[in-house]
């Protein structure tokens, strides 16, 4: 845990896994990335999936909820899955919050690593709101493109992770940037998908940015010509990063990425040469 002016800030891990680096690293050439993170010999890299919980003395928020309890067997083998330590439900027992505690959760989009623990398979099978007494929030747009899905998409869009809440009337759905509460606000970061949104954080002067997949690690947020394989509009993810490394920099924030194991969160500035540079802030996890 630490703090963000007055708030308590908890960076959750869901769980470990190994991904093929081509996802990772699309069309960046392997010889200049092995040096940063090194591949195991099946060309796999290790990818972390980050949460977060902010207590901010009225509300209690979770920004994006990993995967949840759902996911199949097969494919926990397939990529190596490690949750030992719970994934999120486990971290937020050690924090002393109970499922019923969370006031707002927010989806940055609605991808299945985000957000398949907006909802949890209870003891006798149902599927249920893993937060009941939680808002869900996400971009408007981004329902509209996973309610929609293609060929490309559909195997992480999954509706059974956001279609109940919004027959419910618990899931709102934003139209652009939004405060969300006081010292929270979404951000529209288009690239990743069209509808993608990050989380700025801020309190007592200070400023937080979980960028979400606009960064997966800390060296697409570094490099603007580097971005996933996974970007849906990869020109539109390069121009976006432009705009948030100014703001990072401008406001000395403290950036939490998704994916990345090595260097969950850091501050961003430019060098003398207007190169740009991730320094790691290391906090453990809940």
């Amino acid at each position: 845990m630490f703090t963000l002016g007055d708030f308590k800030i908890h960076l959750i891990n869901d769980a470990f896994t190994l991904v093929d680096a081509g996802g990772v690293f699309g069309l960046v050439p392997r010889v200049l990335w092995r040096d940063l993170i090194a591949p195991d010999p099946e060309n796999r890299v290790p990818m972390a999936y980050h949460a977060l919980l902010v207590q901010t003395g009225t509300q209690t928020i979770l920004i994006d909820t990993g995967w949840g309890n759902q996911v199949p067997e097969k494919q926990q083998q397939f990529m190596e899955m490690n949750r030992a330590q719970g994934g999120v439900m486990g971290a937020l027992a050690r924090i002393g919050v109970a499922p019923e505690q969370v006031d707002l959760v927010i989806d940055t989009h609605l991808h299945a690593d985000h957000a398949g623990g907006n909802m949890r398979l209870s003891a006798d099978g149902a599927l249920v709101p893993a937060f009941p007494n939680a808002e869900y929030v996400v971009q408007r747009r981004e329902h509209q493109d996973a309610s929609h899905p293609n060929e490309r998409t559909r195997a992480t869009y999954l509706s059974e992770n956001f279609e109940p809440l919004l027959k419910t009337g618990q899931m709102r759905l934003l139209d652009g940037d939004t405060d969300l509460a006081p010292g929270i606000r979404g951000v529209c970061t288009p690239g990743h998908t069209p509808g993608h949104m990050s989380v700025i954080v801020q309190s007592g002067g200070e400023s937080l940015l979980f960028v979400c997949d606009l960064a997966s690690y800390a060296v697409h947020f570094e490099r603007l010509g580097w971005m996933t394989a996974y970007d849906l509009e990869p020109v539109v993810t390069l121009e976006t990063k432009r705009i948030w490394q100014k703001w990072a920099s401008e406001n000395q924030a403290l950036i939490v990425f998704p994916h990345d194991k090595l260097r969950p969160m850091g501050r961003f500035a430019f060098d003398q040469k207007g190169r740009g540079t991730v320094t790691p802030v290391i906090e453990p996890y809940a």
